[in-house]
């Protein structure tokens, strides 16, 4: 396998990342029924914004968890298989007074 002629722009997408949380949740508080659907919202806005970018053969996963800061935590983990040589991901981190949120985006790439 040759790989990819383009390798995934992984700081292009850490800076969508940042733009969509911060512009979306700057002056949100935690409500669950409005985080949910703003959750589905930004993973919707941020997968066509990395589609944008015009990157060939990668197939694109984005998860957005929205919660509550109220001195807890949590922990999230996940596996999957992929080839470190062309498989790579973006995560970002969002916080403010009332919430927090993370966003993964996975860019798989499809021979």
């Amino acid at each position: 396998p040759s790989g990819p002629p383009k390798r995934f722009p992984v700081a292009a997408v850490d800076d969508i990342l940042k733009d969509v949380l911060g512009s979306y949740l700057r002056e949100q508080s935690y409500e669950p029924a409005q985080c949910r659907d703003m959750a589905k919202d930004m993973a919707e806005v941020i997968k066509a914004q990395v589609k944008e970018l015009m990157i060939p053969r990668y197939k694109i996963v984005v998860v957005i968890h929205i919660g509550q800061l109220n001195e807890q935590s949590m922990q999230i983990g996940s596996r999957c298989l992929w080839d470190p040589e062309s498989d790579t991901f973006s995560s970002y981190v969002f916080k403010n007074a009332s919430l927090f949120a993370l966003a993964n985006v996975y860019a798989i790439y499809f021979e």
